[in-house]
């Protein structure tokens, strides 16, 4: 049955191969007088940040969380990228590897297009000040499960914001355009990695994952959760905006309960799925 799942996830992949690279429509510049960026997806959406800040100041800090946002997406693709390949036709992943160079191409593409997006529109790819979470000394099977689980919560994330973006009328047709084909390529990524991290805690429940290990592995990943949502608040991206102190400003954000209220309503999915298979995590 896993198998037939995973056959069926590459022959659409297949069957809606789609190459951006000669046909992605780049417009010379995107108005700078618009926004870039759904504003309730904004870091400062909902707090009183945002009521003192005009809809000029407003459009430049979209801007420069767009270039945040797809920055961080070409980090996260590279992660992706390094993590897969050190797994495909390797002992344990003979059935999804099939899958594995579909999933591996259609991310190196939208790698491509986040990185021309930063560079042409931004004239810069923001700096990846993430801490990478240690797997020395993990055994295999939980690095395994907590390296895949760290992909699917990454992409539920940002399928959670393209989506949002992809629909907004307020955004130039070439931001919805670049959300739409990750959006599309995203559900059955998701798909395929939801089944893949419930078969991974499965294997673990079975070779006798301990209750210490269960808390382990879901104290791990509830970092990680903390983590990718910290990072839309990016110091540089205020400081390019215009907005003063931005290191102090994002410390006030991240501490505001709007804001926590907001990642938790981001991450519902991500924290209902782990829940339910066994994996305790807490934003």
């Amino acid at each position: 049955m896993r198998a037939l799942v995973y056959d069926r996830l590459s022959a659409k992949a297949s069957s809606r191969y789609y190459t951006p690279y000669p046909t992605f429509d780049w417009p010379p510049a995107l108005p700078g007088d618009e926004y870039w960026f759904t504003p309730e997806l904004l870091s400062v959406h909902g707090t009183e940040y945002a009521d003192e800040l005009s809809d000029k100041q407003l459009c430049a800090l979209s801007r420069w969380e767009s270039v945040n946002f797809h920055s961080l997406n070409v980090h996260r693709i590279r992660d992706l990228l390094i993590e897969v390949t050190r797994r495909v036709h390797t002992p344990g992943f003979e059935v999804p590897s099939e899958f594995f160079h579909h999933w591996v191409g259609e991310e190196n593409e939208h790698m491509w297009l986040f990185a021309t997006f930063c560079q042409k529109y931004g004239g810069r790819i923001y700096p990846d000040d993430r801490l990478r979470p240690p797997s020395a000394g993990l055994d295999p099977a939980l690095e395994d499960f907590l390296v895949f689980a760290r992909i699917l919560v990454s992409q539920q994330i940002v399928d959670h914001y393209t989506a949002r973006l992809a629909a907004d009328t307020r955004l130039h047709p070439a931001i919805r355009q670049l959300s739409r084909i990750h959006h599309r390529d995203g559900s059955r990524h998701l798909a395929f990695g939801a089944r893949l991290v419930r078969l991974l805690w499965e294997r673990l429940a079975e070779a006798g994952l301990g209750e210490d290990g269960r808390r382990a592995a879901g104290r791990r990943l509830s970092e990680y959760l903390r983590a990718a949502m910290a990072s839309f608040y990016h110091p540089a991206a205020y400081r390019d905006a215009g907005l003063a102190a931005g290191s102090d400003l994002r410390k006030r954000l991240l501490d505001h309960p709007a804001r926590r209220a907001a990642h938790a309503h981001v991450l519902h999915e991500t924290t209902d799925f782990l829940n339910r298979i066994g994996v305790p995590v807490t934003v």
